[in-house]
């Protein structure tokens, strides 16, 4: 009876894991869209309205909760400095999604205006969103489990972001446009290379992935190599099927 219900168990398993990353990696992509889009709208039409805000608003407001879903799939790799660049970019965003309520609610007209109503506080925020940015940015790369250039546009899209404040707001709608397409590349990885996010999570749980050894519970190498050659695609995400996440039967015992 036992193995039923821990086969039952294990299917579970695999499906929650399976929609927590599509989940993921479509709120990456999806809301990277979105935000870059209404970046648009405010350039084409110069300046705030109360559409564009209201979809600012549902991209800011999702941009946290993917943040911290996209670590929680590079872990344990990413390490702290990714917890951190998480949680201070996280962070810095929960106060501009409500930058968009005060504009909506007070009627402001543009950023510039949004800008000088609630100075230093935007000053600061937006240093620490480069800085998380940066962070977080810097340990994608380190990891290698989304592609190294999503980790390096971050980095640039923040910079650019923050050096472009003065420039024509198409320079400014561009550099976000960088920031959006790391995120969105990250979302991406995850949708393409989902069955790889979704093995490299069963170890983490002990529970036995298919294929495993019915003494040990390990995998044997060739499979694991078989693995990484059907489900790696080169979205960087083999690294996660190494012997560090999946020991092999010799070290397992």
């Amino acid at each position: 009876m036992r193995a039923p219900v821990r086969a039952r168990a294990e299917v579970m398993v695999e499906e929650a894991s399976r929609s927590l990353t599509m989940l993921i990696g479509l709120a990456a992509g999806v809301f990277s869209i979105l935000y870059f889009l209404s970046d648009l709208i405010e350039l084409a039409q110069g300046g705030f309205s109360t559409a564009q805000l209201a979809l600012t608003y549902a991209a800011e407001a999702a941009i946290p909760l993917f943040v911290i879903g996209l670590y929680a799939m590079q872990r344990p790799r990413i390490g702290r400095l990714g917890l951190v660049g998480a949680i201070g970019y996280a962070y810095s965003f929960v106060f501009f999604t409500g930058t968009v309520l005060f504009a909506l609610v007070n009627g402001t007209k543009d950023w510039g205006a949004l800008s000088d109503q609630l100075g230093a506080w935007v000053i600061v925020h937006g240093l620490l969103m480069v800085l998380a940015g940066l962070a977080f940015g810097l340990a994608v790369i380190r990891a290698g489990v989304f592609p190294r250039w999503t980790g390096v546009a971050l980095m640039a899209g923040v910079v650019l972001v923050a050096v472009s404040s003065g420039l024509p707001d198409i320079v400014q709608a561009a550099a976000a446009g960088v920031r959006d397409l790391a995120f969105a590349g990250m979302g991406a990885s995850l949708l393409f290379a989902r069955r790889t996010a979704d093995v490299a999570m069963l170890p983490r749980l002990n529970l036995p992935q298919v294929g495993t050894s019915a003494r040990t519970g390990s995998t044997p190498p060739q499979l694991q190599e078989a693995t990484m050659s059907r489900l790696g695609l080169g979205f960087g995400v083999a690294p996660l099927m190494s012997s560090k996440y999946f020991p092999t039967s010799h070290q397992a015992g």
